[in-house]
């Protein structure tokens, strides 16, 4: 097993809503997928799904349509297509190239976070320019329990070789966060600017909706023995 280097620390990213500006076309894909299924979801269904896994979901439709023909595995099919389809509407989340461009400078190492399955995040890594040679991420397919299970935060600590009191998480969802204060980090809350309501767990650092970078400096710029652990 890979030890961790007590002298290094890392930033790790949520992708979603985090560092790309996603979510939206994640709704619109469900909603693809639901028009075939004839179901019709509730008003604030996407936003209470937000951050959650693909079963949770799945869960939360079965509530409101339960005449839906498929299971979990033939739901997680259509709407990964129904995104892929979307694709070309990827971009960055204002705030976050600048973000990642800092914590690179700061000599931190990054990695991402998510409860997508690994062709979502893929896609996603492609459209941003992040995928690279080394490039630490990783996707639902990838541990056995996703957040907010602290399973994937604690994995991509793990793969860094960084221990994960000397990682910070940035999430843009309750669900998230709680997963990075259940690994041990420290964890930046950061809701998209339409979501200034969400309630994170308490623990939480927060983050200036308009300039995630500034909010990152005061703890990269920390001495490594004194970064907090959450």
């Amino acid at each position: 097993m890979k030890a961790p280097d007590q002298g290094s620390r890392a930033v790790l990213f949520d992708m979603d809503g985090t560092l790309v500006d996603s979510e939206p076309i994640h709704h619109r894909a469900l909603a693809d997928v639901m028009a075939v299924e004839g179901i019709v979801l509730p008003p604030g269904f996407d936003e209470a799904c937000t951050g959650m896994t693909i079963d949770g979901v799945h869960a939360r439709i079965l509530e409101h349509g339960p005449h839906l023909r498929l299971d979990v595995q033939a739901l997680a099919q259509a709407k990964n297509a129904a995104f892929l389809l979307r694709q070309c509407e990827l971009a960055w989340r204002p705030g976050a190239r600048e973000a990642i461009a800092a914590v690179l400078d700061a000599g931190a190492r990054v990695a991402v976070v998510s409860n997508s399955d690994r062709m979502l995040v893929d896609a996603s890594l492609r459209a941003l320019g992040l995928q690279k040679p080394g490039q630490v991420s990783v996707s639902r397919n990838d541990v056995r329990q996703g957040k907010p299970d602290p399973e994937p935060y604690l994995r991509a600590a793990w793969l860094l070789g960084v221990a994960p009191e000397a990682c910070l998480v940035v999430e843009d969802s309750p669900t998230g966060a709680r997963a990075g204060l259940a690994a041990g980090m420290a964890v930046v809350a950061w809701p998209e600017p339409s979501r200034p309501d969400l309630e994170f767990p308490p623990g939480c650092l927060h983050a200036d909706p308009a300039d995630l970078r500034a909010s990152l400096m005061p703890w990269l710029q920390r001495p490594t023995e004194s970064l907090p652990a959450a």
